[in-house]
């Protein structure tokens, strides 16, 4: 059975950049940018599954902290 969407979690590195790890499968990527992820997030699912069991959506779940000083 194939999933039809694929969540992962979006973190903010702390070295800088950000890492991005897949819910319920084995995939973890990281890159400096937003839009480098979104490319390397895409072709390690690509890598991850063959074309028949590749999920059809990809979500990202971005978390950012911000620490507001009153």
């Amino acid at each position: 059975m194939t999933d039809i969407e694929i969540l992962f979690t979006v973190d903010e590195a702390p070295e800088g950049g950000f890492t991005a790890r897949c819910v319920g499968h084995s995939i973890f990527t990281e890159a400096d940018t937003l839009e480098e992820l979104r490319q390397n997030v895409r072709q390690a699912v690509e890598c991850h599954f063959d074309d028949v069991a590749a999920p059809k959506l990809i979500r990202l779940h971005i978390v950012r902290d911000e620490v507001l000083t009153v």
